[in-house]
């Protein structure tokens, strides 16, 4: 551990004891809060909610893919109790292990999921799974989920669910899941996350959901999380801060340049496209003083646990201090405040995010560019810091990638109900996964 991840834990752990979060600290965090409520608010989880037909208490607050070994320990010491991994998350099995080594196992709700891939036999599936527990080194997982199930059809794989039934047998997990991410081909675009995970909730065999959930991304959602509740199901949520991420883009393009790189004719106008879209929602972000992003984090997070129907929310923290400002969220709700900087921004930023699991547009691409997956890729490579998992995952897309949206007319553009530049999108994403 480095001086900074020593000084960032040491500070951590000592708000965490006494309960008190000084004005100095919030406000390099960008996370809002006044210096009256930092002083009353101690970094422990205030709510826990009852997961769905599992009856397990999770904290409103969970843990997402945390690779940091001291955030993701500090996290549980302040309560946190609900963590989600993947055998496709390199290295986060481990990283899980080693925090939990000394900890009370039942105490924390631990789900891992698989992917189904060619080999959908019980066998595969039952050697995949012991692998996982081997890597977490635990004897059982509460939660063993189908990982990012793309269509109706996958929900049924006989061989997941036979070896579900045996691993229950054994006693090597509790409860079985699913999550969704969105379609992968654009030939398979019509199953939506909305339509697989509701017919996940008809199926009876799953006891947890993980979706994309936010305030720029409600409908398909709100339809699923009320399924949930009257099945009683679980719900842990993802993508929940979607912040435009303009500014890494634009540095992208700065650094190219300056590199002397060639950059393509239509690659510099997508990227104007976009950045036409960012300079028209200034006067929005002004009018509303949302200059700090951070703010929107800490709404829309707000936006979420306000939801009744939501059980947990998974976050990412890379740092001490990304985890402070998701803890001082556990058991807030949306202010009237909070819901205006939130319209604001829909109305003046809405067009800079692309919609997790949205699919509208992938029917128009002529190429059947995988552009819900694509985008996704992105998002990791951005806004998570997982570059490198960012650009094996693209590496390894079989068939067409974003390299052909260059000399493409731009279909999916006039698609989109949201008005997002994805074409520009698409071109600077394919750039910045694109291994040298």
């Amino acid at each position: 551990m480095n001086r900074k991840s020593r000084f960032g834990r040491r500070s951590f752990m000592k708000k965490s004891a006494a309960g008190v979060i000084g004005a100095g600290i919030a406000a390099g965090s960008g996370w809002a809060q006044t210096a009256q409520e930092e002083k009353q608010a101690p970094l422990k989880i205030k709510e826990y909610r009852t997961l769905g037909r599992t009856g397990f208490k999770v904290s409103d607050i969970g843990a997402g893919s945390i690779m940091d070994e001291g955030v993701l320990s500090a996290a549980l010491d302040a309560g946190v109790n609900y963590i989600d991994t993947a055998e496709e998350y390199p290295g986060h099995h481990k990283v899980v292990a080693n925090v939990m080594k000394d900890r009370d196992r039942k105490s924390v709700f631990i789900s891992t999921k698989l992917i189904v891939e060619e080999d959908k036999s019980k066998e595969g599936f039952l050697k995949r799974a012991r692998k996982c527990l081997e890597e977490l080194n635990m004897e059982y997982v509460d939660c063993l989920m189908m990982h990012s199930a793309e269509t109706v059809e996958s929900l049924s794989t006989e061989g997941f669910h036979g070896a579900m039934d045996e691993l229950k047998a054994e006693g090597r997990i509790r409860y079985v899941g699913v999550s969704n991410h969105g379609s992968f081909w654009f030939k398979d675009s019509e199953e939506t996350m909305g339509k697989v995970l509701l017919a996940a909730a008809e199926d009876g065999r799953f006891d947890v959901f993980l979706l994309a959930y936010n305030f720029l991304q409600m409908d398909q959602a709100e339809e699923v999380l009320k399924a949930a509740s009257k099945k009683n199901i679980g719900t842990a949520l993802m993508k929940t801060t979607p912040v435009a991420l303009y500014h890494s883009i634009k540095s992208s393009v700065e650094r190219m340049e300056k590199e002397g790189k060639e950059i393509d004719p239509f690659y510099t106008e997508g990227v104007k496209r976009y950045q036409d879209k960012y300079d028209r929602a200034q006067g929005f972000l002004k009018k509303y003083n949302l200059q700090n992003p951070k703010e929107i984090k800490a709404a829309a997070v707000k936006f979420v646990l306000s939801n009744p129907d939501v059980s947990t929310v998974t976050c990412l923290a890379k740092t001490y201090e990304d985890m402070e400002g998701f803890l001082r969220l556990s058991g807030t709700k949306l202010t009237k405040p909070d819901q205006a900087k939130l319209d604001a921004y829909r109305e003046g930023c809405g067009e800079l995010y692309c919609r997790h699991a949205c699919g509208e547009c992938e029917p128009q691409c002529p190429h059947g560019v995988p552009v819900n997956t694509i985008m996704r890729y992105h998002h990791y490579f951005t806004a998570q810091g997982r570059e490198k998992e960012a650009m094996l995952k693209y590496a390894n897309i079989p068939g067409v990638k974003a390299d052909v949206c260059g000399s493409c007319n731009g279909p999916c553009e006039s698609a989109c109900p949201y008005n997002v530049p994805i074409q520009g999108k698409l071109i600077l994403a394919h750039t910045q996964l694109t291994m040298p």
